[in-house]
């Protein structure tokens, strides 16, 4: 199967000759190639485990419309049973963090629209004319046409000139009917500028994953470790085989709308699935290169546990400062 890949300016055919365990996101860079029984729970938890939260939260002001405050202190990341040893996992430490707030939802089309209306703003998928989209977002015919320009060990993904967020499936698609998903096809550097337009700032992973974990310890997801509780969908995920058998029994071929999963008691929606998300950390502390490689936790729409297990709060990926997306987004933090 041939493949294309790029290494400064050369284009380099390549054979496939296998696949690596996950869903090949993290190669898409430019120098390389609301359930109701699950609102139950989480008020449950609220009343009878979480206290400590309620009466923390209660007494600290001022509120901020749209985010959570999330209590700081000594809180463990990462974990001593990783699934993924390249993507460092591992260990499980401890840090410290001041108190924070942390947005309850992925900023939507709509709320990056407003940001582009006010700065007349360009991203740079806008800027370079492409971006990557998912094999199921383009026809047999285009995937046929474009098939010298899918990634290198990732077949899956092709790069496609004219998309961007504006139009987030497709060159003929639009955000109609998707102003309230989440915005994509932003990098890292879009996402940055967003956040410093809002008074905010991307969240440090270690910010990200203590929302994420919700004030619970050790435990995979944002509300514990089993993925269905009462056999209700608390994501959007793969179902099926992947690439080619998304069963989409969750409701979602691709994003949900931001309010959609709402997944621990900090009333904190979609951390993990849907889309990734940018965080402010570098994955390599050295890297000093021009677009360097950037965390992004969470997983997204295409994670399945048999071939990419990353929608956990300690799960963890990179892409470039400039690479961007149709699985790729961001929510903002903020000082408390």
């Amino acid at each position: 199967m041939k493949t294309l890949a790029y290494f400064d300016g050369l284009i380099l055919i390549v054979f496939l000759i296998g696949t690596n365990g996950d869903c090949g996101c993290n190669k898409l860079d430019r120098e390389a190639s609301v359930v109701e029984e699950s609102d139950k729970v989480c008020k449950q938890q609220a009343r009878n485990t979480n206290g400590h939260y309620r009466d923390y939260y209660a007494e600290l002001e001022p509120e901020i419309e749209g985010m959570s405050l999330i209590p700081g202190g000594s809180v463990h990341i990462g974990t001593d049973n990783p699934h993924f040893q390249a993507d460092r996992e591992s260990p499980e430490r401890l840090v410290m963090l001041k108190d924070f707030y942390l947005d309850k939802h992925e900023v939507s089309n709509a709320k990056f629209e407003e940001f582009v209306s006010a700065t007349n703003y360009t991203t740079e998928a806008e800027r370079f004319g492409d971006s990557f989209l998912f094999k199921t977002l383009l026809s047999a015919a285009e995937q046929k046409r474009l098939e010298d320009y899918r990634v290198a060990s990732a077949p899956w993904w092709y790069k496609v000139s004219g998309v961007g967020w504006r139009n987030p499936n497709g060159v003929d698609t639009s955000l109609n009917g998707l102003e309230q998903h989440p915005v994509v096809h932003v990098s890292w550097r879009d996402a940055v500028a967003y956040c410093t337009w809002a008074g905010k700032r991307l969240p440090s992973e270690a910010e990200w994953e203590t929302g994420c974990r919700g004030g619970k310890q050790r435990k995979l997801f944002p509300w514990g470790n089993k993925l269905m509780p009462k056999e209700q969908h608390w994501l959007n995920i793969w179902q099926g085989d992947f690439p080619d058998g998304n069963t989409a029994d969750d409701g979602y071929e691709t994003t949900c709308p931001v309010d959609r999963y709402r997944q621990n008691v900090y009333d904190l929606y979609n951390m993990v699935g849907n889309v990734w998300e940018w965080t402010a950390d570098l994955w390599d502390s050295n890297d000093v290169s021009e677009s360097p490689n950037r965390v992004k936790k969470g997983g997204s729409y295409l994670c399945h546990k048999s071939y990419c297990f990353r929608y956990r709060c300690a799960a963890r990926s990179q892409n470039t400062e400039d690479s961007s997306a149709g699985n790729l987004g961001f929510r903002c933090a903020k000082d408390a």
